[in-house]
């Protein structure tokens, strides 16, 4: 193996694609027991590596130089191999900067609470420390600071979870209260899947500037590439990155109407995009074992909605897809946060005249112009972009 990602449990790793664009291949994944972590060490056969949760500062004894910011952290997330032995780097601390810099969020005076006490928090505080941040607080379950007594920082300006709290599969959960933080004015997660995190969610409703860990990840890949290759790129190359990345990774969502031609639309696009289609109304039927119209019939618009909701969390906690939903979906604002978990949200716009109604339970016999007027402020706050099916 040239280059590759070491770590305990890798899941759903991105970091194969984007070495694949930055040119550091071959890249493989490596998961290792913690027994099997020094051996595969000692046995050297790379030249580059990064090192991931819950090995960042289990691999320090095993290296024979450390670089400054990696000793300033305390852990380490890159591996070279060169003549002299094995050296290790941080390149978490510069790949933040980079994540809040693009995302306008600023250190210098400001107090900033982390959630976390791993080897990312440590990279966090010392890269904020050295970005002139006046206070950083460190929360954990169990310590001093912990979720009890949190909410007594109330001048808190800056949060940045350094947990997996959130992290896919467990996708959903989130440990503080962004309300109750009134003088927040940046949020980072340094998780990249789920996209959007409920913690990230809070933020883009309160208008606090905010990131995801995808920006971070790819900006710490570039300079890990950097040090595997012994080059020196520009980081104009991350921005170009990112965006391929976020292409790949994201689902598109479509919400609109019933009968305003999510399906036909959204395998045309999962085609030209190499994404795999979801129909979620599909999926449904598949889960009660009857069509639509029978669930309605049987057992009441209350138990499809609930079918609905878990189907819609079932599949957008999942990427790369294009994603039909049902026409009543975004009436659900849990729904919403759960679309907009991994991707984008698109309106499928229809004149009522061309509307399909067969085979749908709500638009047969409707008043499809009221059964519009009160679902078109809830298209619209759900909507990231709007497209006209004429």
């Amino acid at each position: 193996m040239k280059y590759g990602l070491v770590g305990a449990q890798l899941g759903h790793s991105y970091s194969p694609f984007i070495h694949s664009l930055l040119g550091s291949v071959p890249y493989g994944l490596v998961s290792l027991s913690p027994d099997q972590l020094g051996p595969f060490l000692k046995a050297g056969d790379f030249e580059g590596l990064n090192v991931t949760i819950p090995y960042k500062k289990a691999v320090i004894p095993y290296l024979d130089h450390i670089a400054p910011e990696a000793e300033a952290v305390g852990a380490v997330n890159t591996i070279v191999r060169r003549q002299d032995g094995l050296w290790g780097y941080n390149t978490d601390y510069n790949g933040f900067l980079y994540a809040a810099g693009r995302a306008g969020i600023t250190f210098a005076g400001k107090k900033a609470l982390v959630l976390g006490t791993g080897g990312a928090s440590a990279a966090v505080k010392a890269a904020m420390v050295g970005a002139g941040i006046k206070a950083v607080s460190t929360v954990s379950r169990t310590g001093e600071l912990n979720y009890s007594n949190v909410y007594d920082e109330t001048d808190v300006e800056i949060v940045v979870n350094a947990t997996p709290v959130g992290m896919y599969p467990d996708n959903g959960g989130r440990l503080i209260d962004l309300s109750r933080f009134p003088r927040c004015s940046g949020v980072i997660d340094l998780i990249y899947n789920p996209l959007m995190t409920p913690l990230l969610s809070d933020a883009r409703k309160r208008g606090i500037p905010f990131s995801n860990g995808l920006s971070m990840l790819v900006a710490q890949a570039k300079y890990a590439s950097d040090l595997f290759r012994g080059i020196q790129r520009p980081d104009s190359i991350i921005e170009d990155i990112l965006e391929k990345t976020e292409e790949k990774v994201s689902n598109i969502v479509l919400v609109g109407m019933p009968g305003c031609g999510k399906s036909t639309m959204g395998k045309k696009m999962a085609a030209e995009l190499g994404k795999k289609f979801v129909d979620t109304d599909i999926l449904v039927e598949q889960k009660a074992g009857k069509s639509i119209p029978d669930i309605f019939r049987e057992d009441g618009e209350a138990a499809f909605r609930t079918l609905e909701a878990e189907v819609i969390a079932a599949v957008c906690k999942e990427g790369g897809q294009v994603v039909a939903t049902g026409g009543g979906s975004v009436l659900s604002l849990e729904n919403v946060d759960n679309m907009r978990q991994n991707g984008k949200v698109v309106f499928i716009k229809r004149d009522l005249d061309k509307l399909a109604v067969e085979g749908r339970p709500l638009s047969q016999g409707a008043d499809l112009k009221e059964m519009y007027d009160k679902r078109l402020p809830f298209y619209m706050a759900a909507a990231d972009t709007i497209v006209e099916n004429v």
